[in-house]
């Protein structure tokens, strides 16, 4: 018994629900939303439409949207000498001292490679001990 209340509810509400949405006989068929500013007049509507008008200051006529004049948030960028080092590494790929199978030379940079990180290591073995 207690199924059929829900069934009974969803009987009675399924018309209201399939009834599709009508306009009446003569209503407009256009809505026109426009900004006016200071004293212009809001533009008469026809028969067929219906003009809604929002006013707005003259000082507002010739700005930019309120909704656009906000800061942009700044993105966060690279350095340009944190880019030309990028770019410099990943061209730098199959050259002389590049330390790479690729390319003619490219097994020279290993060396070199090795030293940098052995005086590096070294360095800071010095700066330890201080």
């Amino acid at each position: 018994m207690r199924h059929v209340f829900p069934l009974v509810l969803l009987a009675l509400a399924m018309p209201a629900l399939a009834a599709p949405e009508t306009t009446p006989e003569g209503a407009p068929e256009k809505i026109s939303t426009l900004v006016v500013y200071g004293n212009d007049p809001c533009p008469r509507s026809k028969d067929d439409e219906i003009v809604v008008c929002a006013r707005q200051p003259e000082s507002e006529r010739y700005r930019i949207p309120k909704e656009l004049r906000g800061k942009k948030k700044e993105e966060v960028t690279q350095s340009w000498l944190a880019r030309a080092q990028t770019l410099d590494m990943v061209s730098r790929k199959g050259t002389p001292d590049s330390c790479s199978p690729i390319g003619t030379a490219g097994q020279t940079g290993c060396m070199r490679q090795f030293l940098e990180r052995a005086r590096a290591e070294r360095e800071a073995d010095k700066a330890a001990r201080e």
